[in-house]
């Protein structure tokens, strides 16, 4: 099964319960990381209003 976002792409993140505190708007992915325990993807992606990236799986992320 491949990635559904690819690097550079836009995309807008919606944070499950663990992630609460993430700046809302639109992110960049910013690399491809493989599937996690439970067999889905991750993504690094990065907010304009954040100096770090944060690890998201892809079922957090819609097409911005």
């Amino acid at each position: 099964m491949e990635h559904r976002y690819k690097a550079g792409q836009r995309v807008r993140f919606a944070p499950g319960l663990l992630s609460r505190n993430a700046a809302g708007g639109t992110y960049e992915v910013t690399r491809q990381l493989p599937p996690g325990v439970d067999g889905e993807h991750q993504y690094r992606i990065k907010n304009v209003h954040e100096q770090h990236e944060r690890v998201v799986k892809e079922s957090e992320l819609q097409r911005a």
